[in-house]
């Protein structure tokens, strides 16, 4: 591995940490504000609009896609780049993500250039929201089981069904949609792929209120909503690859996990008394963070594996299953020692609990974070199968047509 920028690398990272000063606030050390999830807060979209705004025009969106789709036609290192400065800034990116990270590049693979024309550059702008409609009530992790049906009728798809855990989709101008087209063909066989206008008529959203006190999720239920043909996105019946195309760009372009790591972990161990005096000083604290922070050089240099080949224009294993899993997994372990060292006063948020109460607050929404992008089981499938070579799950379900698949349901 090689952990040193090349030259133009450097002089990357210099363009792109002078455009961060000149536009963001620099994160303060120590600060905690940066774990919050501020999207709900009084206006904090139109604020992040503006930055997106100002960071298209700078030309630090859609870095690595071709100058064709409307990128900038850099690397994919030079988008990691980016992404590790703008992380050191108070800046309110997620909202966007999407739409920019999973929508276009879908688009621009599978749509017409008519779709893409329309589409991409408003995305990129924050000009237009989007929200995916993939995961439904009864399917679990298997995005193939979705039972919400798109029935063709002239030159439009009238969509019935229902999905769940749709992140923004309160305040998405637009959503991908796959639904299930065909049901007389295997279940990966008869999807197809759509682009939805969120103000169609029969569209119900309703969000869901989260134990952390945020409500960025949603159910949106649909009765008879109309999409014109013109607003599919590749073949009839090819909506399993389309979503496949969606999928790897969602699990490539997973982060860490956001919250409260080793070094508040750290800090607060140094805040907090125990019975025989600060509890950085006990031997078996002490232990703890000596773990955490072996898990966490362990993830860190995982990272510079993939880092490493991008950097060398290579495409990078399977690592972004492997970090998935141990980052998710890790803050929950981070969280709960935070929570047992303050004690009985653990369940209380507040920012006068230690550490300003990130420890509470981080922990009523980790569990989400080992879900969303694929769960811990479909990311330890895919390193049984695509690392160590076993063989695939048996499923009952190949190769039956999808109206025959047992439901649970009884006759």
């Amino acid at each position: 591995m090689d952990f040193e920028d090349t030259p133009e690398e450097a002089a990357f990272r210099a363009e792109a940490r002078a455009f961060l000063d000149a536009n963001a606030e620099r994160r303060k050390p120590g600060a905690v504000e940066g774990y919050r999830r501020g999207q709900d807060a009084p206006g904090a979209m139109e604020r992040a609009k503006d930055f997106q705004r100002r960071k298209y025009e700078a030309g630090f969106v859609g870095i690595h896609w071709p100058v064709e789709w409307g990128g900038r036609g850099g690397t994919p290192i030079q988008h990691v780049i980016y992404n590790q400065e703008e992380a050191k800034y108070d800046v309110l990116t997620a909202i966007f993500g999407i739409g920019i990270y999973l929508a276009q590049p879908t688009i621009c693979t599978w749509g017409t250039p008519e779709q893409r024309d329309r589409f991409v550059k408003p995305a990129m702008r924050a000009d237009e929201v989007w929200c995916q409609l993939f995961s439904e009530p009864g399917g679990g992790s298997d995005l193939a089981a979705l039972r919400t049906r798109a029935e063709k009728d002239g030159d439009e798809w009238v969509i019935n069904g229902q999905k769940i855990w749709n992140s923004g989709a309160h305040y998405s101008d637009f959503g991908i949609l796959v639904a299930r087209s065909n049901p007389d063909v295997p279940k990966h066989e008869g999807l197809t792929f759509f682009i939805l206008d969120m103000k169609t008529p029969g569209i119900e959203i309703r969000p869901i209120r989260q134990v952390s006190g945020s409500s960025h999720f949603n159910e949106v239920f649909f009765t008879n909503v109309r999409i014109p043909d013109s607003r599919r996105v590749g073949p009839v019946g090819a909506g399993w690859k389309v979503a496949l195309t969606t999928l790897m760009n969602e699990r490539h372009g997973m982060r860490d996990a956001p919250g409260p790591d080793v070094e508040e972990l750290f800090r607060l161990a140094q805040s907090i008394e125990l019975e025989d005096g600060p509890a950085i000083d006990n031997a078996a604290v002490q232990e703890k963070l000596a773990e955490f922070y072996t898990r966490s050089q362990g993830l860190k240099y995982t990272k510079f594996r993939g880092i490493t080949a991008l950097s060398r224009g290579q495409t990078p294993g399977p690592e972004s299953s492997i970090i998935k899993v141990v980052a998710a997994n890790k803050l929950q372990d981070i969280l709960s020692y935070g929570l047992d060292m303050i004690g009985m006063a653990g369940p209380t948020m507040g920012e006068s609990m230690p550490v300003a109460g990130i420890f509470e607050e981080a922990l009523l929404y980790s569990p989400a974070l080992r879900l969303a992008g694929g769960t811990d089981e479909i990311m330890k499938n895919i390193i049984a199968e695509r690392v160590l070579g076993l063989p695939q799950d048996p499923r009952a379900d190949k190769g039956l047509p999808f109206r025959d698949i047992p439901t649970g349901a009884r006759k």
